[in-house]
Parts: C-alpha cells; sequence; structure tokens
C-alpha cells in the first residue's frame, strides 16, 4: 500500500469514527465514563498487581472501594445537593432584587437619584428578568429530565457504567495490547512514540486535573460552611467541579457566592470580605501550588486551546463532547505538534538546491 494510500485510509477511517459518534452521541455517555473512570483507574490496578494480586482482584478490589463511596455519596450527599439546586432556584429572583435595591441605594445616595437613571437607567426592574430567567432555566431543567432518553442515560450511569468500568479496567493492558499489535509495521514505532507522548499529555491533564478539583471543591466547601453561607456546599462543590473550565469556577462562585453573602450577611461587610477571601485565596493556591505540583508542565495544553475544545466538542457532541473535549484537545496537541516537528525537518520548509541538498 502506498504511502498516499495509507493516509486516505487512515482518514476515512477516523471520518467514520467521527460520524458514528456524532450519530451515537445521546447514547454514548454511560461508555465514555466507564472508559474514563477504567482510564483513570489503571495505574491503581497496576500499583495492585505489584503488591501480588491478581488483575482480576485488582479490578474488584478498586470497583468495590470506589462503587461504595459513589453510593455512600448518592445517599447522603446527592439529596442534600438537590435540596439547596431547588432552594437556591426559588430564591434566585429575591437575591438579585435585594442585590440590585442595595446597590441602586448607594449609588443613589452618592450621585443622586436623577442622575443615575438618566446616565445607567437603573430604573428598570431587574426583578422581572431575573423571574423570566429562572423561569427558563426551569423550564429547560423540566424538559431535561422530563425526556425518556435522559432518564434512559440516568439510569445506564448507576447501571452500565459500572460494569463497563469493570471490564474495561480488567482488560485495559490486554486490549492496549492487542491493539499495539494492529499497528502497521512500518509506522508501528513512530505511532507507539506518538500514543506514549498523548497518554502522557492526558494523564498528566486529566488525572492531575480531578485530584485539584477535588481538593479545591473540598476547600470552597469547607470554607464556605465554616463562615456560614447558605447553599454554602452547592456553591463550593458546583465551583470546584467547574473549575476545569479555565477561570470560570471562580469567577462564578466569586459572583453567585457573593451575592448569596451581601443579601445573607449586609451591612455585615466582614463575612462578605470572607466570602470574597475564600475563592480568591483558592484561585491562588490552585494556580501556584496545586497545578504545579500535581499537574505539572509537561501537559502543554494552552488555557485558550482547552476553552475552544470545550466549546467546540460540547456544541458537537453534546455533554459527551464536553467529556472527551479535554483528551481530545490533548491528543490533537501532540499531534499538531508531531506534524510540525516533520514539517521543520521537511524540504517544504528547508528548501532544496539545484543539486538535491537542503538548505539550512
Amino acid at each position: 500500500m502506498t504511502a498516499n494510500k495509507q493516509t486516505l485510509f487512515w482518514l476515512g477511517l477516523f471520518a467514520v469514527l467521527f460520524i458514528l459518534l456524532a450519530v451515537l452521541r445521546d447514547i454514548l455517555l454511560p461508555f465514555v465514563v466507564g472508559a474514563a473512570i477504567a482510564y483513570l483507574l489503571d495505574p491503581l490496578a497496576d500499583r495492585l498487581e505489584t503488591f501480588g494480586l491478581s488483575r482480576l482482584w485488582a479490578t474488584v478490589v478498586i470497583v468495590s472501594i470506589f462503587g461504595l463511596l459513589f453510593v455512600l455519596g448518592i445517599v447522603f450527599l446527592l439529596p442534600l445537593l438537590i435540596e439547596q439546586l431547588i432552594d437556591l432556584a426559588a430564591k434566585l429572583p429575591g437575591y438579585l432584587q435585594s442585590v440590585r435595591e442595595l446597590a441602586t441605594g448607594y449609588l443613589e445616595k452618592w450621585f443622586g437619584n436623577d442622575w443615575m437613571n438618566s446616565k445607567f437607567g437603573l430604573g428598570g426592574d431587574i426583578k422581572t428578568l431575573a423571574e423570566k430567567a429562572a423561569g427558563w432555566v426551569g423550564q429547560v431543567l423540566s424538559s431535561v429530565w422530563s425526556g425518556g432518553l435522559a432518564l434512559v442515560n440516568f439510569l445506564a450511569l448507576l447501571v452500565i457504567t459500572p460494569v463497563v468500568a469493570f471490564y474495561l479496567l480488567l482488560d485495559w493492558d490486554r486490549m492496549i495490547a492487542h491493539v499495539s499489535s494492529w499497528l502497521p509495521r512500518n509506522h508501528a514505532v513512530t505511532i507507539r512514540k506518538i500514543a506514549s507522548d498523548i497518554n502522557d499529555v492526558m494523564s498528566g491533564f486529566v488525572r492531575g486535573q480531578v485530584t485539584v478539583l477535588f481538593i479545591l471543591g473540598l476547600f470552597y466547601v469547607v470554607g464556605l460552611t465554616l463562615i456560614g453561607l447558605n447553599f454554602g456546599l452547592l456553591i463550593g462543590l458546583g465551583a470546584g467541579l467547574i473549575s476545569f473550565i479555565p477561570f470560570v469556577g471562580p469567577i462564578v462562585g466569586f459572583v453567585v457566592g457573593g451575592a448569596v453573602a451581601v443579601v445573607q450577611f449586609w451591612p455585615d461587610w466582614h463575612w462578605v470580605v470572607a466570602v470574597i477571601s475564600v475563592f480568591m485565596v483558592g484561585q491562588a493556591i490552585e494556580g501556584n501550588v496545586l497545578s504545579p505540583m500535581i499537574v505539572g508542565d509537561r501537559v502543554r495544553l494552552h488555557p485558550v486551546w482547552l476553552i475552544f475544545a470545550l466549546f467546540v466538542f460540547g456544541y458537537l457532541f453534546g455533554f459527551v463532547g464536553m467529556l472527551l473535549a479535554v483528551p481530545l484537545a490533548a491528543a490533537i496537541g501532540v499531534l499538531v505538534r508531531f506534524a510540525l516537528g516533520v514539517y521543520l525537518e521537511s524540504p517544504l520548509y528547508l528548501g532544496e538546491t539545484k543539486t538535491g541538498k537542503r538548505k539550512r
């Protein structure tokens, strides 16, 4: 097979995989989550094997422990989060109205009522807008949960995902060996090198980032709970979990937590400052301590590229696309760097003299 035919074959294969992913995206969630869990836990299974456990028993121990933790989270944590979410959604319009009235009162006191209305139009009622926004969010959530496919996906996450994770974790090394044996002989070494680079980037980012998000979410929850902020568990955990999108987690926590703190504690502004400080300190720890120590510099994923990938894959494939965005972005980044290295060593970049020698 010529090089051109090989290129066309691989491009066609990737196109078929892309189309299948797009067509089946609505039912892939439990399988993607199961594969992600197996990938994250594979090093732990390898470590247990070094202690003398068989792969089967290592998999059973790991899945049992994490399954127990998941069940405990569902039993004790999920009802509380749902209760706080419903309560926050109901009180959100009133919170926004209270913040608006408080801000308007101080601005009118400083600048005068007529001047503020003429310059910024603060005479409008933000409560109406907030109620519309809350109503829209409620309709979206209602439509999502009432959809049959969403219910199937939720049940599949509880039933199918553990099964998928168990079997993939059990057979992970064997599957990698089989896939490696299928590689074209002429390019096997190069492909394995690229795959190793992709795995280094993905493992460094995904496993490291999961650890960072867990620590950050725990820090937010503990800090806000000690302060006594309403919905501290929901706000802290939510801000920590969405921190995988650069800057979004702390900004969302800062805005929502700050608004709730103003309504709850004002005029005792010390507690408002304390709530805001929790997110500022958390962001400082994440940027200067956690990420450098746990994730490291080898990831080489620019925040702008990561945000772009999340938007693109989320738009194309929905929530499944957002789960796949980070590993696919890492893989694409490795492939682009490899292609750039080949280009910089090729006659297309170096040029050729009339004698056929490359210029330097």
